[in-house]
């Protein structure tokens, strides 16, 4: 993997954590309005791990691991395109159905970080870090 393709997934990397941050953050309020105030940063945790009211946030965790696994592989023919291929289409938000689409989708409505973090990993989704993305 060449040093510009390692940086662009850093720099992607980064900006998927920061948009996560903004949801756990945004998630966090939404969760204290119904269950009342989370007692510690354990307590939020042990919740955003095993509470069903984080698990739409599970497939963005997941990604993002995949992500950090591919950014520590040294091989230079690593082809990149399906991991942001499924990035991109996960941070699609909709307004119908169930699942991440539509949880991202409230989430950009309430949260201005929200919105701002998801604006930025766009525009990287956007930059091909590599020939083999260009085709997406």
């Amino acid at each position: 993997m060449s040093g510009r393709d390692r940086a662009h997934l850093n720099d992607l990397f980064q900006a998927l954590l920061r948009l996560h941050k903004a949801l756990l953050d945004d998630e966090r309020v939404s969760y204290e309005r119904v269950h009342g105030r989370i007692p510690s940063n354990g307590a939020f945790l042990q919740l955003v791990l095993g509470d069903a009211w984080f698990a739409w946030l599970r497939p963005l965790s997941q990604l993002m691991a995949k992500l950090d696994e591919l950014a520590e592989e040294s091989s230079d023919g690593l082809d990149t395109a399906p991991l942001v291929a499924s990035i991109r289409t996960l941070l699609t938000p909709t307004e119908e159905g169930e699942g991440f689409g539509r949880q991202y989708h409230d989430a950009l409505q309430r949260g201005p970080e929200v919105v701002l973090a998801h604006a930025a990993v766009k525009a990287l989704l956007l930059q091909p870090s590599s020939n083999k993305e260009r085709t997406i």
